[in-house]
């Protein structure tokens, strides 16, 4: 009874603790919470159907639960520099998480902690494309099996980068 009681006290005590926890836009909600783009969901970019391309999805979740979903990690970068620009009366300060679709895997992962490997010879929805990848064991394996040419993390992509991605001058 005793190994009961404190098991249950252990328990609520960390129920307690989790939810006092301050919630952070570093970490974002389980992968399982990840939305998923309905048939018809545009990219709010270049207006291509995003659930064709499973393999490359990148979603934006905002604080009040609307999602922004992307072809690519590079769409999603373009949309992170000018939020107004594609989506009026929307902001960076509205974002929850961040989200993109590790190559390997086919995972969500935290953009934010995500590996982009540039100048590869693989190609996304819209040619050139920021690959993103989980660890970084994984982006130098691609890099090795993909002729890449740069691994960058979130904060090292600049607001030029897509679109000299785009030019293949990236």
């Amino acid at each position: 009874m005793k190994r009961f009681l404190a098991a249950l006290l252990i328990g609520l005590w960390a129920t307690l603790a989790a939810a006092q926890a301050p919630q952070s836009f570093a970490k974002p909600p389980l992968q399982a919470s990840v939305p998923k783009p309905g048939p018809k969901d545009l990219c709010p970019v270049c207006g291509m159907l995003v659930s064709k391309y499973p393999h490359w999805i990148a979603t934006i979740v905002y604080k009040d639960g609307h999602t922004h979903h992307f072809d690519g990690a590079k769409d999603m970068f373009k949309f992170w520099f000018d939020p107004p620009k594609y989506a009026a009366g929307h902001s960076r300060e509205m974002m929850a998480a961040i989200w993109v679709t590790d190559y390997y895997n086919l995972q969500p992962v935290d953009a934010r902690s995500a590996f982009y490997v540039t100048g590869s010879d693989v190609l996304g929805p819209m040619g050139h494309e920021f690959v993103p990848l989980a660890s970084k064991e994984d982006a130098d394996d691609f890099m090795k099996e993909h002729k890449g040419k740069r691994i960058l993390r979130f904060d090292q992509v600049n607001k030029e980068m897509p679109v000299q991605l785009d030019a293949g001058k990236f």
